[in-house]
């Protein structure tokens, strides 16, 4: 099959920086040469490839949106980039550099104090202490506001008592950043993995995410300090505005993986042969292809656009919605449509069809689901609350 060369039918890449352009060829050149030959056997293996998080870093993936500290200090379109080629090896690399940098050193640098700064963010950025981020609970997704996760204070620390579950990185994760539930309301704590009471467990037996740690998180009266506490974040504003940072990744990412399918499905068609001539020759299967490079075109616009407003600090969590409902469900379909172009071969994992359907079927879940941000996106343009 030829080698990825990207899609841009409206020469979009003509719109991007010198630094953009040579960043995402960097990412592209990472995930080719070191992600692609191994991701398919450690999603067999329920596996995430570890030896690659040293060389993420190295390339400054890590917080690379987040000025100072170490951290790269790229632009959001730079920044979205990097998860449209990361996501587009597997929806596991892409959400592994998402957690870190968006859900864990985001609130860190936008919440935490000069002191949390320094001593997480440097070595957070290199790699060395990874991070997790803990809001979803067993029985409480789409509304985290139900947490019931608690912190109560004794004296000098803190006291947390809870479950979290669906925890990204959580058995691989030095800190994990965990939303409780105080008298005074919810409120984020940096929780160091090797204090007493704190366990975590993978979740074992997935058919999405595989190359990616999905873990629980149990809390049996884990003691923290006061200093461990975010002193900006307050209430579910603090939790919201990190979700943000990482819906606008996945915008980006979900392109990924549809591009990878996409690729996948065109090389394949010209190829394969039915009735003496290729089936790319065929009307319906044409009628496929250009529906899914109509949407990834129209993704593509979506998120450059929304990168721009990112950078001019005009950006809505709705607009976010709107993208990351949009992207996302058609790079499933997107996938779907090459599953079927592939035939009995699109089951197999010789071809990575079959396992960016798998993962992007989690993808159109976590971080709010297609129905919530359909409510979320349909209260903004009326005014009324369909979700409560």
């Amino acid at each position: 099959m030829q080698r990825f060369s990207g899609v841009d039918y409206y020469a979009l890449d003509e719109l991007l920086t010198p630094e953009q352009r040579l960043i995402q060829r960097t990412v592209r050149e990472f995930v080719e040469n070191e992600a692609l030959p191994v991701i398919e056997a450690y999603h067999a293996r329920e596996e995430f490839p570890r030896h690659l998080i040293p060389r993420m870093a190295e390339l400054g993936l890590f917080g690379a949106n987040l000025q100072g500290y170490g951290c790269a200090g790229l632009d959001n379109i730079a920044y979205g980039l990097i998860c449209q080629e990361l996501e587009r090896g597997d929806s596991g690399l892409r959400s592994m550099v998402s957690v870190q940098g968006s859900l864990c050193m985001y609130p860190i640098y936008a919440f935490g104090s000069e002191e949390q700064k320094q001593r997480w963010l440097p070595k957070m950025a290199k790699g060395e202490v990874i991070g997790c981020f803990g809001l979803t609970e067993p029985d409480h997704g789409s509304d985290p506001g139900g947490m019931e996760t608690k912190a109560r204070r004794d004296g000098s620390h803190w006291v947390i008592q809870g479950t979290k579950r669906w925890i990204t990185n959580g058995t691989l994760a030095h800190l994990a950043l965990i939303w409780a539930k105080t008298p005074d309301g919810i409120r984020g704590f940096l929780v160091e993995t090797d204090r007493p009471g704190f366990s975590a467990r993978d979740i074992k037996g997935k058919f999405s995410l595989r190359a990616s740690v999905t873990s629980e998180l149990i809390l049996d009266d884990v003691r923290v300090p006061e200093a461990n506490m975010l002193p900006g974040a307050e209430g579910l504003r603090g939790p919201f505005s990190c979700l943000t940072q990482a819906r606008y990744g996945i915008v980006w990412g979900a392109l990924g993986a549809a591009m990878a399918c996409y690729h996948t499905a065109l090389e394949y068609a010209k190829t394969r042969h039915q009735f003496e001539r290729p089936i790319a020759g065929y009307q319906l299967v044409q009628q496929k292809l250009v529906f899914m490079l109509s949407e990834i075109t129209k993704g593509q616009l979506l998120a450059y656009r929304l990168g721009q407003l990112k950078d001019q600090g005009k950006l809505r969590p709705q607009q976010v919605s709107l993208a990351k409902r949009n992207n996302v469900y058609q790079a499933l379909q997107i996938a779907r449509l090459a599953r079927d172009i592939l035939g009995a071969n699109g089951i197999v994992s010789e071809y990575p069809v079959i396992r960016h359907m798998l993962n992007l079927e989690t993808v159109n879940t976590y971080e709010g689901t297609f129905d919530m941000h359909t409510l979320i996106v349909g209260r903004d343009i009326t005014g009324l609350d369909a979700i409560r």
